[in-house]
């Protein structure tokens, strides 16, 4: 969510594990000519299928992410998509809303990674 500190790589290994683990999550890599740039994924978390990606920051401001987004958006047949994103992380916000998505719900909860309270919108595609 833009918010999270790096994990150790330790963490970061056993958290990709995870997903690699999960038959149901759909992972797709975000190619820059040739280069890795990011990634995005969908799952199901608490009976929603959701979306999200993670984008290098130097692949920022590129239209990359509103494409690969819209791209596993139009290959995912189930809908609604949702997606949680930090009321801060203005640049996924216009992400989402660039493929269609629309602000339905909002709240806050405290984060103990970073140690403070966090705005989260969901949004939705139908």
């Amino acid at each position: 969510m833009a918010l999270m500190p790096a994990r150790e790589r330790e963490a970061f290994d056993a958290h990709w594990q995870r997903i690699l683990a999960n038959p149901a999550c759909i992972i797709r890599t975000i190619d820059a000519d040739g280069e890795v740039a990011g990634n995005m994924l969908s799952w199901v978390m608490e009976g929603r299928q959701v979306v999200g990606y993670w984008l290098g920051s130097e692949f920022w401001g590129r239209g990359l992410a509103t494409a690969a987004l819209a791209e596993l958006a139009e290959e995912l047949p189930m809908r609604p998509l949702h997606a949680w994103v930090a009321r801060s992380n203005l640049g996924s916000i216009r992400v989402l809303e660039k493929c269609g998505f629309v602000k339905v719900e909002e709240h806050t909860e405290h984060d103990e990674r970073i140690g403070r309270d966090v705005e989260l919108f969901l949004y939705e595609l139908r």
